[in-house]
């Protein structure tokens, strides 16, 4: 009797089960990104909530740090074998992430349809080796914005298309007395001073690595470092630069405090929205400058995309989700903060309304974008050069022992 009530308790059990509502077959995704630069953390959420009205069936629970932090989260949480299924990652970090098994490979999964459709330039966002590790998501250089009023006051004409000229154009604007220091960069010890640096190695026709050992000590590489040391000593240059990342930077210039700032695309419209800005309205933006008989412009490779983690015990859906976030149609309806991946947005008036001069900035900075060095060890390398970078600014150490020094310590 115990036995056969036992059979039809079980019984009941499992066809109540199986009508059970479909909320118990839900898959829970980890997803990490980034609360700083290009898409906000509002938009993110609001981009996943509509992924997730369309599917009912998985769901994706956010997690966002700062960009200083990402790498180590990601890196940590595979150690601890929990943590994140979707994580967003930087352009420097696939060599490193690859060879650690950190992302999965996701090659098979990129269809022939994506490949034509995105502009070439973003694959190298994700790729390794001849693999793709993910799908570029923000495609991203670092842009010379202005202050059209200020620049009008200084009686200057165009913004400046060398370094040399920017120099002399801001010397031009602290003579007037129009604003004492009239350039504001992000040197802080991190790595938005390595892309700094490397917007100006760009420039200066350097190379970060030659045969895979450091050449960055020597030629365009130490060229501008000499730059930067310049344009701090020289006091054009905002003295807490060295203390800023692009943020800073973003609020210095949205209230008037510089006249020539080097940020990422979000800032544009950002810096033109009265609500926050006091120099909505009067943003000019044009692609870094270059260097006389090197360079007509300068730019840094700073996409970023998403990725699978390979501790990921859901790849199925987290690609189906890292598809969404990436698509055509998500992109297009936030490229207010990031342009998009896709090449035939940039004929698509919803994209381009409002931001045409930011858009002709585009075309120049996106394919001259500069590549950090592809190395599994390229953490170290940073950390070396952000500490050279802030040793000679400091005026702890010359441009050339500073270098000199972060080559030895750079782990190649």
């Amino acid at each position: 009797m115990l036995k056969s009530l036992t059979k039809t308790l079980l019984g009941a059990a499992l066809i109540g089960a199986s009508l059970a509502p479909h909320a118990f077959a839900e898959t829970t995704l980890n997803a990490l990104f980034m609360a700083q630069a290009a898409y906000s953390e509002a938009d993110v959420r609001a981009m996943t909530d509509a992924f997730a009205k369309a599917n009912p069936d998985i769901k994706v629970n956010l997690e966002f740090v700062p960009y200083e932090g990402l790498h180590d989260k990601t890196v940590l949480a595979q150690g601890s074998g929990g943590g994140y299924d979707v994580v967003l990652f930087d352009v420097i970090w696939p060599a490193e992430y690859a060879t650690n098994k950190v992302l999965v490979d996701v090659s098979s999964r990129i269809t022939d349809e994506m490949k034509k459709g995105v502009l070439p330039g973003a694959w190298t966002t994700v790729q390794y080796d001849g693999k793709y590790y993910g799908m570029p998501w923000i495609l991203d250089t670092k842009y010379l914005f202005y202050n059209k009023e200020i620049l009008e006051k200084a009686g200057i004409k165009a913004p400046p298309k060398t370094w040399d000229e920017l120099a002399d154009q801001a010397k031009a604007i602290k003579d007037k007395g129009l604003l004492a220091t009239p350039i504001a960069w992000s040197w802080s010890q991190a790595e938005a001073a390595v892309c700094d640096y490397t917007t100006l190695v760009s420039a200066y026709g350097g190379d970060f690595l030659k045969d895979g050992k450091p050449a960055f000590q020597t030629g365009g590489g130490l060229d501008a470092l000499k730059y930067m040391v310049s344009s701090y000593s020289s006091g054009l240059t905002n003295p807490n630069s060295k203390e800023f990342l692009e943020e800073d930077v973003r609020k210095v210039f949205e209230n008037g405090d510089a006249a020539f700032a080097l940020n990422w695309t979000y800032m544009y419209n950002m810096a033109n929205d009265p609500k926050d800005s006091k120099v909505a309205g009067k943003v000019g933006v044009v692609p870094a400058p270059g260097v006389a008989g090197k360079s007509q412009a300068s730019a840094v490779n700073g996409s970023m995309g998403l990725g699978i983690t390979s501790a990921s015990q859901h790849p199925d859906e987290a690609w189906k989700y890292i598809t969404f976030m990436t698509s055509q149609a998500t992109q297009n309806a936030y490229a207010k903060l990031s342009l998009p991946i896709w090449a035939s947005s940039y004929e698509d008036p919803g994209v381009t309304k409002g931001q045409e001069e930011l858009i002709s900035a585009a075309k120049v900075g996106l394919a001259a974008m500069y590549p950090r060095p592809t190395t599994p060890k390229y953490q170290e390398l940073s950390t070396a050069l952000q500490q050279a970078i802030q040793e000679s600014l400091l005026g702890q150490s010359s441009p050339e022992d500073a270098l000199k020094s972060a080559a030895e310590n750079s782990g190649l």
